[in-house]
């Protein structure tokens, strides 16, 4: 589990359970799509080992833009935490 694959036609997920007693391999797409297999149609899938993907927001069904505002300046972020500090107490 939690191993990534891709696909000979380039499509990338990740093992997300397997489930012995129903003999089943659970995938999570890159896009948020789960699918369900059993065994032996798993084992006759040509696929590669893949790394994960750096962007791991393909499977997150949120836009930046729907994320809420927060108080902290767009663009200082995490680098400056020390500036921060003053904001908060």
């Amino acid at each position: 589990m939690g191993r990534w694959y891709r696909r000979l036609n380039g499509n990338l997920f990740e093992v997300v359970a397997v489930d012995e007693e129903r003999s089943t391999v659970e995938l999570q797409h890159f896009d948020g799509t789960i699918e369900g297999l059993e065994f032996d149609v798993w084992q006759g899938i040509d696929l590669e080992p893949a790394q994960a993907p750096e962007d791991w927001s393909g499977s997150v069904d949120i836009d930046w833009q729907d994320l809420p505002e927060t108080e902290i300046p767009p663009g200082t972020g995490w680098q400056n935490v020390l500036g921060l500090i003053d904001r908060f107490d």
